[in-house]
């Protein structure tokens, strides 16, 4: 599942998380479903029969099974060639029915017979409403606990078994699910047809798909597997780019493994109301509209390796998470950390001017910087309940195990590290595995100890620093290295902790040397006296601790650097800075120093910071002499680009303009570019071919920032009209967010709330007022005044938890002490860590000011 990337009083939230687990005996193991469905959906119910054969590995009169919102009606137990009808006993808590016979059940088979009615409920979750273009549709998303809201089952992943799936649906209607349809019969009530799918391989409750709709399809193939890109018929033309990505990344990914994609049919499947950015269902995966449906020709370039990324790592889930299960949640990262690692892959193969290297780098840093945290989690934790699975799907699950196996690639070779993971998939296929099984095949098969670096790091909390120290004599460098765990609070000193983990050094412009470390200190030793880089090629999963004179070093020639190794260094010493290890000047003359970088992720890198600087640190007689610094700086390099520069600029130009754009017209309050981009935004909103796609959101951003109620107006009208493409209406929605006028950000605030927009998209437009700091506090009255409507509303997947994270972007001591008291006063079990992740951001950003002040003081008295 992809999800588009989430203290004291901490104890109190996390007190109320504990809940009974709602794990089954493991006395009953089911083989095989026949489901049937028949939903209703004027009525937004549903009809269901099931016929689970099972397995019962001790005599029993009782089976318990996984129910919820369930209405069970006859239910019957063959065993022994008698059948008995049995009581059913629910459990609304613990989401369980237990079947209970007046006879014993003896060990061996035995056939489960239920009928029973179910209700297509409005929160995203198991087979649920959708609505679209004035009709209804029925879908479903049963990740992670909630087939057992669509049929009574066994939804635990260890549990896997076949599956026979059959729809009544509607004559007009079509209906999805995870085999190739077989049988499609009139009736049997008039207006209705049956349609039957072919059996499914053994496969996971969670990973059952279930839609029924008027799905229009465009279709192709891959190495004989048939393809379809479906959606609502409005948005049947946007299905190209998508269906042209799935055919190559399906080849690839037959290659990569050497193991033939294994279920038979792929539907890629864009829905109107999903709650994940999508999801892997087998051989029927389902997307956010948005991150499936563009037309390349108009699409921005963010918009393209968006979606090619996503639909490569649902496929890639094909074979990690859907051949090869985890036996429980705990190793998540079995599926999202691995899918998350190879998606970028075949785009690296089909698209090399997109540098999805560079994104890998990013993405790392993004990881790191969770794990800075005191309350990051280590990648493999122990879960139960609901709520405590759905929140390890986080940043640790897919960005750090992804890093993680990007730096264990490198330490055997890819070509070794193919061949241990396909034997991994080989062996394990159709069935589940755990950490310790993935880990033991790749050390067996590459003859290095992966199995002592993953465990280091998947079973350990945080992250580690090296301290680097060097000293060189006689064309020889000597670097002393010490490891410990960062942390990101300023003034905590490193934690005692070490990791296996290999590091790979080089001189500026030299050769890279990787060795294995697992002690506090080490020293390496190695040729030539340039710029010790302890983190080539930007592979390792550390932070590096550099001395002042290697950090202007590095700012003397960034070129030395590789692009990655620039994203490495500006991450790390961003983090020093954090941790108060560093002053703030040497980033800022670091940032200054790649202000002609032509790489568009490192200008977004330093934009972002630059942005926190100005908002964070920089105190209200700062912020003109700050404002003034970038303009000076940055404003030169967008002058050069021009705006809105040529229509045929490269993606790479195109993308460091709108940065540009932003830093200068934003975070340097320039008026001139605040007037360009207005009439920029009004040209595009009469003829949206004015600018190019990929320069439009940051148009629409700047212009909002003083912009009036006229302009909000024609910004809303646009999400009103029909046939608009996901990619601009979004680009509209999440541009409300930017005009700073209260009046309009009280307007955007009750738009976000109410049923205009839908319950997806709420959280990403309420948790954005939050960030910036002209809405920070009306946002944040609001949440409060508003909360118990937003937790019904929200009740959706990860809905809450980003929009509590969101609270991690204040800075005082004022606001952290309202966060903490209104969390500890209103702390549900689904939000636990990412309000104790959030707390602990506002304490480490008060400190970080106090911190840093004086240095960002001195700095900014010499710069300008």
């Amino acid at each position: 599942m992809s999800r588009a990337l989430r203290f004291l009083a901490v104890a109190v939230v996390m007190a109320a998380t504990p809940a009974a687990a709602q794990r089954l005996p493991g006395t009953v193991i089911p083989e095989h479903y026949t489901l049937w469905f028949e939903p209703d959906l004027a009525k937004e119910t549903f009809r269901g029969r099931e016929s689970i054969r099972v397995t019962v590995t001790e005599p029993t009169t009782s089976i318990t099974l996984h129910a919820a919102e369930i209405t069970f009606g006859e239910v019957t137990i063959t065993s022994g060639g008698r059948t008995q009808i049995a009581k059913v006993t629910t459990d609304a808590k613990g989401e369980t029915a237990t079947l209970t016979v007046p006879q014993r059940l003896g060990e061996g088979q035995a056939t489960i017979q239920i009928t029973y009615d179910g209700v297509l409920n409005d929160q995203l979750r198991g087979f649920y409403i959708s609505k679209a273009n004035g009709r209804k549709y029925a879908v479903s998303q049963m990740e992670a606990t909630d087939a057992r809201r669509a049929f009574p089952s066994f939804d635990e992943p260890i549990y896997k078994a076949t599956y026979d799936i059959s729809m009544t649906v509607p004559a007009g209607d079509m209906a999805i699910s995870n085999g190739k349809v077989t049988s499609d019969t009139p009736g049997p009530q008039p207006g209705t047809h049956t349609l039957t799918f072919a059996r499914t391989p053994k496969m996971s409750s969670y990973l059952v798909a279930l839609l029924v709709g008027d799905f229009a399809c465009r279709e192709g193939a891959s190495e004989g597997i048939p393809i379809r890109i479906c959606s609502t018929p409005d948005k049947r033309d946007l299905t190209g780019f998508a269906l042209e990505a799935a055919t190559q990344q399906l080849k690839f990914f037959n290659d990569y493994f050497g193991i033939k994609y294994p279920f038979g049919k792929l539907d890629i499947i864009g829905v109107p109301d999903f709650s994940a950015g999508a999801m892997e269902n087998v051989g029927a995966i389902t997307f956010r509209e948005r991150l499936l449906l563009i037309d390349p020709a108009t699409a921005s370039i963010g918009a393209r390796k968006r979606v090619a990324g996503i639909i490569s790592h649902e496929i890639a889930h094909q074979w990690f998470g859907n051949l090869v299960t985890m036996k429980w949640w705990d190793d998540i990262w079995l599926n999202e950390g691995f899918a998350t690692w190879m998606a970028n892959k075949p785009l690296a193969a089909w698209k090399p001017d997109w540098r999805v290297d560079l994104d890998d780098a990013a993405d790392t840093q993004g990881a790191l910087g969770i794990d800075a945290l005191k309350s990051t989690r280590a990648i493999r934790m122990k879960v139960e309940t609901p709520e405590e699975i759905n929140e390890v799907f986080d940043g640790i699950a897919y960005q750090k195990t992804a890093a993680v196996l990007r730096m264990i690639e490198q330490y055997v070779g890819p070509e070794a590290f193919r061949k241990g993971v396909a034997s991994y998939l080989k062996k394990y296929s159709y069935n589940n595995a755990a950490g310790e099984d993935f880990w033991s095949e790749v050390a067996r098969a590459t003859g290095k100890p992966v199995d002592r670096v993953l465990r280091s790091f998947v079973d350990q909390v945080g992250a580690p620093v090296l301290t680097v120290r060097s000293s060189c004599s006689q064309n020889t460098n000597e670097i002393d290295l010490k490891v410990g765990r960062f942390m990101g609070t300023p003034g905590a000193p490193p934690a005692a902790q070490t990791w296996t983990m290999p590091v790979c050094v080089k001189a500026a412009g030299g050769q890279a040397r990787c060795e294995l470390i697992n002690r506090a200190e080490q020293t390496r030793k190695i040729d030539g006296c340039g710029t010790t880089i302890a983190n080539a090629d930007s592979r390792g999963y550390y932070f590096s601790d550099y001395t002042a004179d290697t950090i202007g070093q590095f700012a003397k020639d960034p070129a030395k650097l590789t692009a990655a190794e620039r994203i490495s260094v500006l991450g790390d010493e961003w983090w020093m800075v954090r941790a108060g290890r560093h002053d703030i000047d040497l980033y800022l003359d670091l940032a200054a120093a790649m202000a002609t970088d032509e790489t568009p992720i490192i200008i977004e890198t330093i934009a972002n910071r630059l942005e926190a600087i100005g908002d964070d640190i920089a105190d209200s007689t700062e912020r003109a002499r700050y404002q003034a610094w970038i303009r000076a700086r940055f404003g030169p390099e967008l002058a050069a680009l021009s705006l809105p520069g040529p229509a045929n600029d490269s993606d790479d130009r195109q993308s460091r303009r709108g940065t540009l754009l932003h830093l200068v017209g934003v975070v340097g309050n320039d008026s001139a570019v605040q007037a360009t981009a207005r009439q920029l935004a009004l040209r595009y909103l009469d003829d949206p071919s004015a600018i190019p796609s990929t320069l439009a959101t940051s148009v629409l951003h700047v212009a909002a920032v003083g912009g009036d109620a006229a302009l909000y107006q024609r910004y809303l009208d646009q999400l009103k009209k029909s046939g608009v493409q996901p990619e601009v209406y979004y680009r509209y929605f999440n541009s409300l967010s930017w005009f700073a006028d209260p009046s309009l950000v009280k307007r955007t605030l009750e738009f976000a709330s109410s049923t205009d927009v839908r319950s997806q998209d709420a959280s990403t437009l309420i948790g954005a007022l939050l960030v910036h700091p002209w809405s920070s506090d009306q946002a944040w009255e609001f949440t409060k005044e508003r909360w118990p409507v937003l937790l019904k509303t929200l009740n959706i997947f990860q809905a809450m938890p980003d929009l509590v994270s969101s609270f991690g972007g204040f800075c005082s001591v004022s606001r952290a002490n309202e966060v903490k008291e209104f969390l500890a006063k209103n702390s549900v079990p689904a939000i636990a860590r990412s309000a104790q992740q959030a707390i602990e951001r506002i304490d480490n950003c008060v400190a970080l000011d106090m911190r840093q002040s004086k240095p960002f003081a001195a700095w900014l008295a010499r710069a300008s």
